[in-house]
Parts: structure tokens; C-alpha cells; sequence
């Protein structure tokens, strides 16, 4: 299968439709997705898992599936609460959204066997039911993210929920308190204060966030949101702090990613004894996003992976993601370097510059026809990522950022399968874009302009291909 990256989640067969929820336990990463296994069967959870790094992934059985008059299950979060995951999903029914929960009492063992039938569930799993449905004014509350919550002192005082609510075309963010997070109560819709350049915009799919600015040692609240406009979904994010139901903005929406195709991301839950024994609860969190900016207008089977391979959409590459002057700053995860080594086909190259204003460093990914697939530029302070001149995506839009002149001029671009996912000057900007190659990326070639300069450059290539 010549199109399957190697380093991203995808689904075995059928199609993928977003992260779910993911979960570190200290040693394994568990990435949990909503697929179907065909393009009309009803949305279920998946369940894949990686030891050490998160870029080896390997497939385990689903641990939810509609169940009697569930239509769909939908994302949600997940969250370790002792030794007990709780899986928080969207349960889609005749009678509208409820968010329920499903619990495991020893996630390890959902790893130790996998079911040759593709569409068995883990009987590890035990459904709880509902836990939350119309109540208070609100209704058809839907993708619940849930995080521990705490009092000023750090310390933990059960657990906080923002959700969705209302109908699609108006859709509400409400929060929510449990202490044992099955018995929840609405706290009050969440205000957004300040100037968050958000105006009128339809937001779904909300992430709550605790990180300390690398920059000033303060901690701060990060509102992780998806804005539905025009049929293209753009995620972004609100740095400032949250008091009880308002949220103050200290700066407007920023996006996380600028190039094509990154959406709906999930933030990592860390046990908090897991985040105290590593020392860095707030130090630093990691993202999984979306590789898809069409949203619900997509059409996967038309996808060309789905025609040629079965299969449809994945997730890009998990961000180690930290907040500085009140951005939030990207990086590859640790063990990218040896896991492209060890791969077939992916590949990565990466430069130090010295790009002066007015003039730019071009890199040109070529396929194995000698084609044009992609083309990067660092221009200094902006950053291009331009795929309209490959068949697949001819006409398309170039993405842009903007860049801090005062930043170091660096970049590294990734290349597995369908994707290329760009980080420029040290974290600064991300992009992520479906790119299709004739083969695989052959060659980074690079063109520079008179002034520009070329520090130092490094390329990987898989050791044993």
C-alpha cells in the first residue's frame, strides 16, 4: 500500500472521522479514533497503541460500538481516573445526542489479545450509560472533553467538562462539574471575554488546556477551539483564564496550524501521577489533530487512498506543543529521526538559514516521475507551503504564515506517504497538508535566492530501504 504513511495513525480498512481521544499512561500511548468500517456503517471507537514513542502504532480491537438504537458514536475524550479509563463519548439516537461513558478497569488487557474479526469489540469495556443528556435548558449535549480539575492550590478537586450543546447550525459550549465523574452538574454556558476575534463564529469541537509560559513562569488556561466556515474548518486556540463559566481572552484567536489540512485536535491525557512523577504537568502537552481541513464537506470515498487502498484519512503527526509570549509553539515528538530510519519510504530534511528581508529559501519536494509535488518557502518573516501544481491538488489555495523576524530561520519538513508537515523556526509555525506523490518524495531540492543563505542542512532516509 504505496499511499499508507508509516508514522501516522490511519484506520486498518474503512474511514477515518476524527481523533477521539488519546491517553499516556508513562510508558504506552493509546490513540483512540472514530472510524467506520465502511463509508455507511455507523461510527465507532478504535483503539491503537504505541510503547516509548508515539509514531509505531500498533492495532488493537475497538472498544465502542453502537449499541440497540445507537445510530453513531462519536468523539469524546478520555481520561484515567485511579487505575479506571473512562472513555466520554457522543451517543447518537433517535431521540438526539446524550454523551455517555464507558469504563476499563485494566487497560493493559485490551492490548494482550487482538480478535481476527475486524468489527470485535474489546470485552474489556463496560458500557455506564448516559451521564449526561438534556437537562437545565441545554440539549443535545455532544463532544464532552473532560480534564481533572483543580483548586488554587494545585491540588485536585474532581472533574471539569466542556461541551457542546444546542443545535448544529447554533452550537453552545457549556461546562460542567463531577467529583466522580459520572454524576455531572452544569456549571453554566462558558462566556468568552476579551478581544477573541470570534465573533459570530460557529465553534465546535472545544479543548481546555493548563500550560506555564516557558517565557514568563505564569500558568495560564488555553481554549482549544475548531471554527466551521464555509464548508473548511480552521482550528485555533484562546490563551487566558477561566473563571467559573467566563473565559478572558488575553489575546484574539490564534490558528495552531496553518497549512491545509490539520483540524478538530485532541489534547493527551496525563494521569496526574504520571504528570507528577515525570515533573512536567504543565510544562508541555501533546496534540493529535485531524489531517483533513474539509470537515463534514469532505468525501472520502472519493479519497484516492480509499479507491486504490481501502481506506481513508489519518492523523498527523503527535505535537509536543508549549506556550511562549502566549503562543503556543509546535515541535515533531521525540524518536521522529530514528523512526523515519527505520522506515520504508518516509523521509525528512531540515536546514538552519539566514533569509534576509525581501528574499526567500525554496524547497522543492520531487516524486519519482521527477515532478514538482510541493513547494516550501521561507521568505524570513513568512512561510508558503504551495501544492497547486500537482494534478491531485491543481488550483488549490497556497497556505501562509506569518513568521517573527526575530526568531532563528530554521525549518524541518517530513514527508510519509500523503502527508508533508512542515515546523519552521523552531515551533513558531506548523503546517499540515495532504500532498500526493507519484512514488515517494525522491528529493528536497532546494533553490535560494542571492543574499539567502544555506547554514547547515541534514536529510533522513529510511537505513534499509
Amino acid at each position: 500500500m504505496a499511499y499508507r504513511p508509516e508514522l501516522h495513525v490511519t484506520p486498518e480498512i474503512g474511514i477515518l472521522d476524527a481523533p477521539a481521544g488519546a491517553l499516556f499512561d508513562g510508558t504506552h500511548w493509546h490513540i483512540f479514533t472514530q472510524f467506520r468500517p465502511t463509508p455507511d456503517a455507523g461510527a465507532r471507537w478504535s483503539h491503537q497503541i504505541a510503547e516509548g514513542s508515539p509514531l509505531n502504532w500498533e492495532i488493537c480491537d475497538d472498544v465502542l460500538a453502537p449499541q440497540g438504537e445507537e445510530i453513531k458514536v462519536r468523539a469524546g475524550s478520555v481520561v484515567q481516573a485511579g487505575v479506571t479509563t473512562l472513555l466520554y463519548y457522543t451517543s447518537v439516537s433517535p431521540v438526539g445526542d446524550q454523551v455517555h461513558v464507558a469504563s476499563i478497569e485494566d487497560l493493559e488487557a485490551t492490548t494482550e489479545f487482538v480478535s481476527d474479526e475486524g468489527s470485535a469489540v474489546d470485552q474489556n469495556v463496560q458500557h455506564r450509560g448516559v451521564v449526561l443528556d438534556d437537562r437545565d435548558g441545554f440539549y443535545n449535549f455532544r463532544s464532552p472533553s473532560v480534564r481533572a480539575a483543580f483548586l488554587e492550590g494545585d491540588e485536585q478537586s474532581g472533574w471539569l467538562m466542556l461541551a457542546v450543546s444546542g443545535s448544529m447550525d447554533a452550537p453552545e459550549l457549556v461546562l460542567l462539574d463531577s467529583e466522580d465523574g459520572l454524576d455531572w452538574k452544569v456549571r453554566g454556558p462558558l462566556t468568552l471575554a476579551g478581544n477573541t476575534g470570534l465573533e459570530g463564529e460557529r465553534l465546535v469541537a472545544p479543548r481546555l488546556i493548563r500550560l506555564k509560559d516557558q517565557v514568563d513562569g505564569q500558568l495560564y488556561d488555553v481554549l482549544v477551539l475548531t471554527i466551521e466556515r464555509q464548508g473548511i474548518d480552521i482550528s485555533g486556540y484562546l490563551v487566558g483564564k477561566l473563571e467559573r463559566t467566563t473565559f478572558e481572552a488575553f489575546s484574539p484567536f490564534q490558528r495552531i496550524d496553518f497549512g491545509h489540512d490539520f483540524t478538530r485536535p485532541r489534547i493527551t491525557s496525563v494521569p496526574s501521577a504520571v504528570g507528577e512523577r515525570m515533573g512536567e504537568r504543565y510544562n508541555s502537552t501533546t496534540l493529535f489533530g485531524f489531517m483533513n481541513g474539509r470537515g463534514r464537506n469532505d468525501h472520502p470515498q472519493r479519497h484516492r487512498t480509499y479507491i486504490e487502498d481501502g481506506w481513508a484519512n489519518c492523523l498527523a503527526l503527535p505535537r509536543e506543543a508549549t506556550l511562549q509570549n502566549r503562543r503556543l509553539y509546535q515541535t515533531p515528538p521525540a524518536g521522529l529521526w530514528e523512526a523515519v530510519e527505520l522506515s520504508d519510504r518516509a523521509a525528512l530534511w531540515t536546514a538552519v538559514l539566514d533569509v534576509p528581508t525581501g528574499e526567500s529559501v525554496s524547497v522543492e519536494l520531487v516524486d519519482s516521475q521527477g515532478d514538482v509535488a510541493a513547494v516550501i518557502t521561507h521568505r524570513g518573516d513568512h512561510l508558503a507551503l504551495d501544492r497547486s501544481m500537482n494534478k491531485i491538488h491543481q488550483g488549490d489555495p497556497v497556505a501562509e504564515a506569518e513568521l517573527h523576524e526575530d526568531d532563528t530561520d530554521a525549518i524541518t519538513i517530513v514527508v510519509d506517504g500523503p502527508t508533508v508537515e512542515v515546523f519552521a523556526d523552531g515551533g513558531q509555525v506548523a503546517m499540515a497538508s495532504r500532498v500526493f506523490f507519484e512514488g515517494v518524495c525522491s528529493q528536497f531540492r532546494v533553490r535560494s535566492t542571492e543574499r539567502s543563505e544555506v547554514q547547515r542542512t541534514h536529510e533522513l532516509r529510511p537505513k534499509f530501504a
